[in-house]
């Protein structure tokens, strides 16, 4: 009997003892499995830094050319309408007196057509 019962004892010591191991290896599995996730994200944050940077370079490099002409329209419309201000100016007070001489100044003419009943 208490071959028996040593033999048992020594059975649930191994069962335990295979518990213990097989614990072990879950947490030392989920840590792996951890480490493994947290590699994966900061590769992925790594290439996804690394991609942005090249989109805002190749932005700049095509959004720097259009920024180029558009400084180039802003400063051509400027600079026509500061032409087409001075030029009103410069104009405006002879175009007054040649519009209030054609309409004031009226000289009574008979028209060639109309035919004088004698």
């Amino acid at each position: 009997m208490t071959s028996q019962s040593q033999g048992i004892q020594q059975l649930l010591q191994a069962e335990k003892r295979a518990k213990d191991k097989l614990e072990e290896a879950k947490k030392r599995k989920g840590k792996r499995l951890k480490q493994a996730k947290e590699e994966a994200t900061a590769e992925i944050d790594h290439y996804r830094l690394q991609r942005e940077k090249e989109f805002r370079n190749k932005q700049t490099n095509v959004m720097g050319s259009q920024g180029n002409f558009s400084a180039k329209i802003e400063e051509q419309t400027t600079e026509a309408i500061r032409n087409l201000t001075s030029s009103y100016h410069r104009n405006m007070e002879n175009m007054m007196k040649k519009l209030l001489s054609t309409i004031c100044d009226i000289t009574p003419e008979i028209h060639p057509n109309f035919r004088h009943a004698v």
